[in-house]
């Protein structure tokens, strides 16, 4: 394997290799307990990804999945000797540990008797196997955090040497954009579907209580757990709200396990998750969503990286392969593509100055993580970033074998009226470039009628394959798989040009 390869397997993979051994010396855990234990493993993905994220599973894993009929969730069975692997998978937001499912839960016909069920059931649960292996998890996170202060470290050593001379305005500049990241981030993260999502830990009282004996007194002993409970439902013949089913289950968990309920600064989340009749019982096992990373310098509308992997998984990559993505934004796409498909070569291109900048920072930040956690100098990425304009490429004609790229939905960046005559001409522009008969593309966006006419006039140089719908941030939007047709692109001159002009609105200016 070249060096390149290598360094961008690093960047890709969270480097867990060294936590295996410790999976069967966990504290409590013994060998001869967790060897052979076996554990179904939840997970949250893209609304409308379901599928993409089975597949990898079933790829990485060699295991069976199933597609929850509550959307954006799957589940599979694993050994604990899978767990780091688990966490290196791309198409997953977070993950937890299933305590139980309860497929056909009988509801009562009264709030006070099923909130009365949910607490005779947190003593009913079989909690053993999860709480290991949630144990385990917590040795690879506590791993995983030294590594990150060693690394902030060697970083904070290398300006003070001179080694990386920025301005102080830069700095606090870059700490005040991530600070805004959870902000911006919020367009692509809220619920996929209506559904109520509640926090509660036991008694709401508990939460609030700040009492300096009773802090202190935490803080001392280290035996005792800090919990909260999160309840997500979603169904509309429920007579009980979320936070009542939180807050009724929350205290039962307290009373059984003898847990402190905090809030914010918790050790254990327990997930209640509520789908119609379905009810299933977790643990979380991640504290932050796994789509967040790659990405340190965000825009407006930055991409979720699950999401960017599941558009690129959609056009089955192979070695060798150009994959541009004409409006890259921050370099969600290419980035995720280069550090999964090093293979392939990716181009990163956009109309503005500022998003370029943004997609060549994130290039840049990765490959000095790779350096430091290396100690070396690496080759770099299969990546490159450029400025150009979408309607006039400085691409060759059928240069490119996949096109993938997040289209201006109109509402946050350009508007739906641009989108009209943008879109036939970025369409037109693609088939150009696209390898005729073997290129496909994978493009999402918002404004879906737009896109229909769009791609009406164009049968000749794309064939739509496949639909895939999803929520983004609470829109509903799409992602169309294309091919391109076998035919050969002819620059439109004369009467064409004048047909395509009135067919799809394109205004062609020095394209020849």
């Amino acid at each position: 394997m070249s060096d390149v390869q290598e360094a961008t397997n690093q960047l890709l993979h969270v480097n867990l290799h060294e936590n295996q051994r410790s999976i069967h010396v966990t504290e409590s855990v013994p060998r001869s307990e967790s060897e052979h234990l076996r554990v179904t493993i939840g997970a949250t993905v893209p609304t409308g990804f379901e599928q993409v994220a089975a597949d990898e599973v079933r790829e990485k894993l060699r295991s069976s999945c199933k597609i929850s009929k509550d959307r954006g969730k799957i589940y599979f069975d694993i050994s604990v000797e899978s767990l780091a692997q688990v966490h290196r998978l791309r198409s997953v937001d977070n993950l937890f540990v299933v305590v139980q499912e309860l497929k056909d839960f009988q509801f009562k016909e009264t709030k006070e008797k099923v909130l009365k069920d949910f607490e005779e059931l947190a003593g009913k649960l079989p909690w053993s196997d999860p709480l290991k292996v949630w144990k385990m998890n917590t040795s690879f996170k506590k791993k995983k955090t030294k590594r990150k202060k060693l690394n902030q470290n060697l970083s904070k050593e290398k300006i003070d040497n001179g080694g990386d001379k920025r301005d102080e305005r830069d700095v606090k500049k870059e700490l005040s954009n991530n600070a805004l990241d959870s902000h911006i981030l919020d367009y692509y993260e809220k619920p996929a579907i209506k559904e109520e999502i509640s926090t509660l830990v036991g008694d709401v009282l508990a939460s609030c209580k700040n009492e300096d004996d009773e802090s202190s007194k935490e803080d001392t002993d280290p035996e005792v757990l800090k919990f909260r409970v999160t309840c997500n439902r979603a169904g509309e013949k429920h007579c009980f709200s979320s936070n009542e089913a939180a807050r009724d289950f929350g205290g039962a968990v307290q009373d059984y396990f003898k847990w402190k309920a905090d809030m914010t600064n918790f050790d254990v989340e327990v997930l209640l998750n509520i789908h119609d009749n379905e009810v299933i019982v977790g643990i979380a096992l991640t504290e932050e969503s796994l789509h967040r990373r790659n990405i340190t310098h965000f825009g407006p509308t930055t991409l979720r990286s699950t999401l960017a992997y599941g558009m690129l998984r959609l056009c089955a990559p192979q070695p060798s392969d150009i994959i541009v993505d004409p409006m890259c934004g921050t370099g969600a796409i290419p980035i995720e593509g280069a550090t999964e498909w090093f293979n392939c070569f990716h181009i990163a291109g956009d109309n503005n100055p500022l998003a370029v900048n943004r997609a060549a920072n994130n290039i840049s930040s990765l490959l000095t993580k790779s350096q430091i956690k290396e100690g070396k100098l690496s080759w770099g990425l299969p990546i490159d970033a450029i400025q150009w304009d979408i309607c006039n490429l400085p691409l060759r004609t059928g240069s490119v074998d996949i096109i993938v790229t997040d289209m201006p939905f109109g509402k946050r960046m350009g508007s739906k009226k641009r989108n009209w005559n943008l879109y036939p001409a970025c369409l037109w522009e693609m088939s150009r470039i696209c390898k005729p008969g073997t290129g496909r593309a994978a493009l999402l966006t918002q404004d879906k009628k737009c896109f229909t006419k769009a791609l009406s006039g164009m049968e000749h140089v794309w064939r739509k394959v496949h639909t895939v719908w999803v929520n983004i941030g609470g829109l509903h939007a799409a992602v169309y798989l294309l091919n391109r047709t076998p035919q050969t692109f002819v620059h439109p001159s004369g009467q064409d040009k004048e047909e395509l002009v009135h067919k799809s609105g394109i205004a062609f200016e020095n394209q020849t």
